[in-house]
């Protein structure tokens, strides 16, 4: 059986991403959420029809990779460089409320659960879903080599 640690990031993301919105009617995106940016050093908002659920995978596979985090640390993850015209750039965090909103719907759906004073960490149900798209992914390019 593989793990979240075998397989490259960016297509569990995409399985992950493709089972919740599937699977779980308790992730998805809010009203409103097309036309918000993810944080103060993004000019536009995300050009993908399902950037939601992308964003909910990613934090998923954060959680489960770094344990019990908050949403000071994932913000600094999902940030970046903004640019100031002709002063010097410089780095900023990202948008707080999308990671909090994520979050609670990840709790709503069980996959995630509160740690007191230490943040949020990967429950049963979350790890398990995690490792059956794992090795869904693994059989996909097991498949594909042969």
């Amino acid at each position: 059986m593989s793990t979240v640690y075998d397989v490259s990031a960016w297509e569990i993301i995409q399985e992950v991403a493709d089972i919740l919105k599937k699977d779980y009617p308790e992730v998805t995106p809010p009203p409103g959420s097309q036309f918000w940016k993810t944080g103060q050093h993004k000019e536009r908002a995300p050009e993908q029809p399902d950037w939601w659920y992308i964003r909910c995978a990613s934090i998923l596979r954060k959680v489960y990779l770094t344990g019990p985090v908050g949403v000071s640390r994932l913000r600094t993850v999902y940030g970046g460089r903004k640019r100031m015209s002709v002063k010097l750039n410089r780095s900023v965090k990202g948008s707080g409320s999308i990671i909090r909103k994520v979050f609670q719907q990840l709790e709503e759906a069980g996959l995630v659960e509160i740690i007191e004073r230490k943040g949020r960490r990967i429950s049963g149900k979350g790890r398990s879903v995690m490792d059956r798209a794992a090795h869904q992914v693994n059989l996909k390019l097991e498949g594909g080599k042969s």
